[in-house]
């Protein structure tokens, strides 16, 4: 769905360590990095994920969005994320307003 709405996407695959996003964002140049989890057990990783970018010094320049079946608005404000989508659809207007906060 990104990608039909005019994003390039990367995808790392599944279990991915939280070096591997830095590390692929700092390549890419990434303006987002956008985390899915599919289990309950595999949500403290999107917290890890933006704890390494705080870490880094590059959390202020990507944008976190963050979905997946259990995944709520109350988990995304509760880890830091910038942003959360209930479906693929959503996650294109959340990462169009994502990119363009700011430009204004």
């Amino acid at each position: 769905m990104l990608e039909g709405g005019g994003f390039e996407v990367t995808d790392l695959g599944v279990s991915v360590p939280p070096e591997r996003f830095v590390t692929a964002a700092q390549e890419k140049g990434a303006q987002i990095i956008g985390l899915s989890a599919l289990l309950t057990t595999t949500l403290p990783a999107m917290k890890t994920a933006i704890e390494t970018f705080k870490t880094v010094g590059l959390r202020d320049k990507v944008k976190v969005m963050i979905g997946g079946a259990p995944v709520t608005q109350g988990y995304a404000d509760s880890i830091g994320a910038d942003g959360y989508a209930d479906n693929a659809a959503a996650s294109v207007d959340l990462a169009r307003r994502l990119v363009s906060v700011g430009k204004d």
